[in-house]
């Protein structure tokens, strides 16, 4: 109950910041989904952050370590660092520059200008929305597993939910479903203001939490008497097949061009709308800076002790001590690794506090994504058809928070679903996005571009998703490569996406008619 009660608070908190933060709201559209570009450089670092260290990043790389190894961090934690601040500077900065001069608020406004295409807007749009709500399902699936795993044992009630999937905690349905509303209601109130300033205090929340999770989980399992040495020790029983088979080029463990085409996944963050969203609010071109230099050093703080935690848990220090149905537990659902282990190890007191850093995290990221899809279909649905002069800053508001509204519904709803793995859902999710960066990466920096190739990319790259998500069964097979025709080296999925939407984009574009200068000026200086 004491875990029970911490959460709680904590999200009556968070709920407090989120209506605070509403009292600023100017009542405006672009001050609710743009906060009136005036995000400054600490808050800019702390929200992109924020939305980008999802469930993925701590609920997902724990249970994927746990079950795959210490080559977790390699695969997407070393690449992230790197690829995510180079298109923070690449793109971001290119991107609000143009945003800021033309007035665009989503994606699709900055795609139909820059490829003179009304067309684009209808075809990327049920796209990108596709591709966000999985990365939705991650985080609500997520915090039902963290909240369920940490209560257990609380009621002597299931609540006429099934007693063998409860284990006497709070439902998974009854979790996510507060979480979601939560989320809902500040968003609801705050817009991208409410959504910045919650993002920033989940952020600061969840690394320092988080660096004391890791602290409190080497001392129980180590069992020293200094941090360096119980480090060492509970290192030191992990068992050596989770080492082999996180190894790169080893025979035993990842293939090399696995591992290379691995790093394609992290150039999706080019392709998210709600980091997209984020990017216009900045004050100025320099608030850029500290996200550029900041970012690789976050996600080490965050990534780092969430794959030894799950490499540790397999050890016979954890994994070992655990009884038989537990142990099952976790072989069938490696997401709640990291909340088993805080409920295990920590004090009701800690594990609680614990829990709130790991909820801080997922909702970090929900509340810019609602968010963001709001946005969209009231700019590039509604008001762009029926004619933006005709719908004013009030209507536009109520427009968004009412397809807010019935996002977070079906999201929910899908929730209830067979699970899938929050680390293999979200590879998938990301290689969607990846697969369409070539777009937004031509349409800044190759002037022959044409609206043709850009259709060719955008079908080249849903097509070649579609199918491959198909062969998987659905991302049921955790561990689904693609094998180069006649050789036996195997890539991940984005490979063959990214290669596919690239040379059909190339191909398309250099066989039209490129677009005028004089309109290209716009976008060349």
């Amino acid at each position: 109950m004491t875990q029970l009660i911490i959460i709680c608070c904590y999200l009556a908190l968070l709920l407090g910041l989120g209506l605070f933060s509403s009292r600023l709201f100017r009542g405006t559209s672009k001050d609710y989904m743009l906060a009136s570009h005036s995000i400054g450089p600490f808050l800019l670092l702390m929200s992109i952050f924020g939305t980008t260290m999802t469930a993925f990043a701590l609920v997902g790389s724990t249970g994927e370590s746990f079950k795959e190894g210490v080559g977790v961090y390699a695969l997407l934690a070393s690449s992230s660092g790197i690829t995510h601040s180079l298109c923070f500077f690449l793109l971001g900065i290119k991107l609000w520059s143009l945003g800021h001069k033309y007035g665009y608020t989503t994606q699709i406004q900055f795609f139909r200008d820059r490829l003179q295409s009304e067309g684009i807007g209808l075809l990327l749009f049920p796209i990108l929305v596709g591709l966000v709500i999985p990365y939705l399902l991650i985080g609500v699936m997520a915090s039902g597993s963290v909240i369920n795993g940490v209560t257990q044992g609380t009621f002597e009630t299931s609540f006429g939910f099934d007693e063998a999937v409860t284990k006497g905690g709070v439902p998974k349905q009854v979790a996510s479903l507060v979480i979601c509303v939560v989320v809902l209601i500040y968003v609801f109130f705050g817009g991208m203001r409410g959504t910045a300033w919650a993002n920033t205090f989940q952020t600061i929340v969840f690394m320092i939490l988080g660096v004391v999770t890791f602290y409190v989980i080497a001392m129980k399992l180590g069992g020293k008497t200094t941090f360096m040495e119980s480090l060492r020790a509970a290192s030191s029983k992990i068992p050596p097949d989770k080492l082999i088979r996180g190894a790169v080029g080893d025979h035993h463990g990842i293939s090399k061009l696995k591992y290379f085409t691995y790093m394609l996944v992290p150039l999706s963050v080019g392709m998210f709308p709600h980091v997209f969203q984020h990017w216009l609010t900045a004050k100025n071109a320099k608030a850029f800076k500290l996200p550029v230099i900041a970012h690789p050093i976050f996600i080490m703080i965050v990534w780092l002790p969430c794959v030894l935690v799950g490499v540790w848990a397999s050890s016979d220090l954890f994994y070992g001590q655990l009884p038989a149905p537990l142990q099952a537990a976790l072989d069938g659902n490696p997401n709640i690794v990291l909340p088993v282990m805080v409920k295990q190890l920590a004090g009701p007191l800690l594990g609680g506090f614990l829990t709130a850093g790991i909820l801080a995290a997922i909702m970090s990221s929900l509340d810019s994504q609602f968010l963001c899809i709001g946005t969209m279909f009231t700019e590039d649905i509604v008001k762009h058809y029926a004619g933006a002069e005709k719908i004013g800053d009030r209507q536009s508001i109520l427009i968004a928070r009412a397809f807010i509204i019935l996002i977070v519904a079906i999201t929910y709803g899908l929730s209830l679903f067979e699970p899938r793995a929050v680390f293999t859902l979200g590879v998938w999710c990301f290689s969607g996005f990846s697969s369409l960066f070539p777009l937004i990466f031509a349409c800044l920096y190759w002037k022959k571009l044409t609206k043709a190739g850009a259709y060719a990319a955008v079908l080249a790259a849903f097509g070649s998703w579609g199918y491959l998500f198909w062969q998987s069964d659905f991302a049921a097979n955790r561990g689904y490569t693609v094998m180069v025709p006649g050789t036996d080296y195997e890539t991940m999925p984005v490979a063959t996406m990214f290669l596919c939407s690239t040379v059909a984009m190339v191909i398309v574009s250099l066989i039209t008619k490129p677009p005028e200068e004089e309109h290209l000026k716009r976008f060349f200086a």
